[in-house]
């Protein structure tokens, strides 16, 4: 660049030597002849105005820009490949490098106390879904991992090489006796086959398997201990500028709780006793657990009505409605759905119906399976809440009486399974996860005959991820179809079948987790009634005979 700016100055320089000079070309005019007759001189012509020759112009000399140094970061071999997708690795300056002893930086784990933590990378235990144990501590956990086969109630652990080689960082090379290697893939087969629990990244979980909680921490609690910290290591002291670093496999604010529940009917003795002890008195043990879901449904079969009669415990009729004032109790346990597909919803005719879906509008709750006419009943409730996007539809599988919605009359929607099958699958074209919901026929088993079960598997293969029963006053089984979840029936939230009913006293509450729109875990909360209107939460020794009787006829993958 400098030898052509140097060309360039010599060749102006020779161009202004050229043009310098101002005289005629012809000398000065000769004097003219004495009586002779004037002869015009000739005109001198005017000489050229001396201008640069553009190509020959001097241009600007540039700004000299050095070129940026490329530094680079690399990934420890004992951290999962995975973590280098977490960051964007658009950092100016930096590029990433297969060998970490040449490498700048250092995506590693934080095996000592002292260095700083950028990231946690959370592992999950996890068993088969119909798997009796629901929580153990991490020490024994660690246990297994390094040989003693009597920690933990399972034959095996299975982990892929990736993920042993993680946990190899913070526990030591796993036992072969306790621990196998296996395929992501071969992952769902293996457990399920052998009974085997597995160690799996939280973005790897599905509803097929159980979530175990660790000391008492689920996946997706702040402290929970399975989650593996994260560091930077700089490798060369001249590094320019901060480096890179990675992220998490877990974001709170991409996560949302779907709480799920059975019937409701604030009528009878339900009601009696609330009026007894206090409106919210059912909440008083599981109020907190359902306000705390993002997304709290709640099937309510029954009206309110402002003429409604006191309730009277001992009633005969099988018509019902709900004191206004009832509405209290679904405030309590922060309601944002409502279904309506009820057989109870036509029971005080069309102005309790539109009485009652004001009241749900007034409060910003949705409503769906009933309405003010059939359109009405049929529109999807639709939800967006951290990226997760879920549609709640549902009808009244029984039809006739119990389903009176029409063109230009109020109550619960009947089952059209074409128009249902066909709403499924739009919604789920339109990137929406569909939980259908059924008012279904009533059984008092724990295994729903085969008619009911097709309709569920029917939603399935329309494309919903959740299928439950809302018509259950006894518990069901469950099902994993076509990738779907199939809850037949959860039992009574609200209702007064203490006693009157064999296991109509037992119950839960399905707390359905989502993540990056996709169905990720469900727990089952089991419940038992202390009296005709308030449900607690029963420990795990309490609720064996109910799991066991229920995953008896429950189907796996």
């Amino acid at each position: 660049m400098r030898g052509w700016v140097w060309v360039a100055l010599g060749l102006g320089a020779l161009l202004v030597a050229s043009c310098g000079g101002t005289g005629s070309a012809n000398g000065p005019a000769a004097p003219r002849p004495e009586r002779a007759t004037a002869t015009p001189a000739r005109e001198t012509p005017p000489l050229p105005t001396a201008t640069a020759t553009p190509w020959l112009a001097q241009p600007p000399t540039p700004a000299y820009t050095p070129t940026p140094t490329i530094q680079h970061w690399a990934l420890d071999a004992r951290v999962p490949e995975a973590v280098a997708q977490t960051a964007a690795l658009t950092h100016p300056g930096w590029a990433r490098t297969t060998d970490p002893a040449t490498a700048d930086v250092l995506w590693t784990w934080a095996t000592q106390p002292d260095q700083p933590v950028v990231a946690r990378w959370r592992y999950v235990l996890v068993a088969p879904f119909f798997t009796l144990d629901h929580q153990v501590t991490l020490a024994q956990v660690r246990a297994f991992w390094q040989g003693d086969a009597t920690a933990l109630p399972t034959a095996g652990l299975r982990a892929t090489p990736e993920t042993m080689a993680a946990l190899a960082a913070f526990w030591g090379p796993p036992s072969e006796a306790t621990v196998h290697p296996t395929a992501a893939s071969e992952m769902i087969p293996q457990t399920w086959r052998t009974g085997h629990w597995a160690l799996v990244p939280f973005d790897a979980l599905e509803p097929r398997w159980k979530a175990l909680a660790v000391d008492g921490r689920a996946p997706w609690d702040a402290d929970y201990p399975l989650a593996l910290p994260l560091t930077v290591v700089v490798q060369n002291p001249g590094v320019a500028g901060p480096p890179p670093g990675p992220r998490g496999n877990f974001s709170p604010d991409r996560l949302t709780v779907v709480a799920m529940t059975g019937v409701t009917a604030l009528v009878r003795a339900t009601a009696y006793t609330m009026e007894l002890k206090g409106l919210t008195y059912p909440a008083e043990d599981i109020g907190d657990l359902l306000a705390s879901a993002d997304i709290t449904h709640i099937s309510n079969e029954v009206p309110f009505d402002p003429t409604c009669p006191p309730p009277n415990p001992s009633q005969k009729g099988l018509k019902f409605c709900s004191d206004p004032r009832y509405i209290a109790l679904l405030e309590a346990v922060g309601t944002d759905v409502v279904e309506l597909t009820g057989d109870h919803f036509n029971d005080r005719g069309p102005e309790a119906v539109f009485y009652t879906v004001a009241l749900y509008r007034e409060r910003g709750w949705a409503y769906y399976g009933g309405g003010e006419n059939l359109d009405d009943a049929r529109r999807p409730a639709l939800f967006e809440h951290h990226g997760n996007r879920l549609a709640f539809v549902g009808c009244n599988a029984k039809g006739g009486g119990y389903a009176r919605a029409a063109a230009d009359y109020p109550g619960a929607a009947a089952c059209d399974w074409d128009f249902l099958t066909a709403q499924v699958r739009e919604l789920r074209e339109q990137g929406y996860l569909p939980i259908v919901t059924f008012q279904h026929h009533e059984y008092y088993t724990f295994d729903p005959p085969e008619s009911m079960k097709e309709d569920f598997r029917r939603m399935a293969e329309a494309g919903a991820v959740i299928v439950s029963g809302s018509q259950a006053h006894h518990p069901h089984g469950l099902a994993f179809y076509r990738g779907a979840l199939l809850t037949y029936g959860l039992g009574n939230l609200f209702f007064d079948q203490k006693g009157t009913t064999p296991y109509g006293d037992q119950s839960f509450i399905a707390l359905h987790y989502f993540y990056d729109n996709r169905h990720l875990s469900t727990r089952l909360v089991p419940l038992r009634f202390v009296d005709f209107a308030k449900p607690v939460r029963m420990t795990d020794e309490e609720a064996r005979p109910l799991w066991e009787a229920v995953f008896a006829v429950s189907q796996g993958p």
